[in-house]
């Protein structure tokens, strides 16, 4: 969700200020307090007053958020999917080479047409997945394939001894592509989007 905001939290009788993120599986509070609210865990949002409460397995926390706080209340909400992040769209040719997870490939076929394990001519996104900066190579060979004003995903390890996002962004830079966007894929991997530069369409 990416949404983010100085201000102050309650949580029992404890106040404290700081920033809060609304991420796309959490909500976080950093300052001299600290919270980690999983998303799955929280049972009520109200919006009211300016201020979001939220209650969790921890209690109800509190946040003062003026005017974005009935916008936090419905990210919370309503979270939008990972297909939505990815846009996908109904009726999109899609390419998957390499990326598992059965539920990855169950939510794009009840919305797209798939190719799996082979690239599809006039592709509207190419997802490519590796657990190496070497597996990435094959990057250059799948640009043909896309959609002009299409989109090649990279889905790789995050976090400690993943891969560094700037590595995959100099591979693709190679390849012709240009970055416009990272989200997070799962809880293991990330997924960085690169397009064709405009200029080059």
């Amino acid at each position: 969700m990416g949404a983010e905001a100085q201000t102050t939290v309650r949580i029992g009788r404890k106040t404290a200020a700081g920033k809060a993120l609304l991420e796309t599986n959490e909500l976080i509070f950093r300052g001299d307090l600290r919270l980690k609210i999983p998303l799955k865990e929280i049972t009520a949002v109200e919006a009211k007053n300016g201020r979001l409460a939220v209650t969790y397995s921890g209690g109800t926390a509190t946040f003062d958020l003026g005017d974005q706080a009935a916008k936090w209340a419905d990210k919370i909400k309503n979270p939008r999917g990972r297909l939505d992040k990815l846009g996908i769209k109904p009726g999109h040719r899609v390419t998957v080479i390499n990326v598992k997870g059965a539920d990855f490939l169950a939510e794009l076929r009840a919305r797209a047409s798939v190719s799996n394990g082979k690239a599809a001519k006039d592709s509207d996104a190419i997802f490519v997945g590796s657990e190496t900066l070497d597996g990435l190579d094959r990057i250059a060979a799948l640009v043909p394939y896309m959609k002009r004003d299409g989109a090649i995903w990279t889905v790789t390890p995050k976090g400690k001894g993943g891969i560094k996002d700037t590595d995959v962004m100099a591979v693709a830079k190679a390849a012709g592509l240009v970055d416009v966007k990272v989200v997070s894929f799962s809880d293991a991997h990330s997924a960085n989007k690169f397009v064709i530069p405009k200029s080059a369409r």
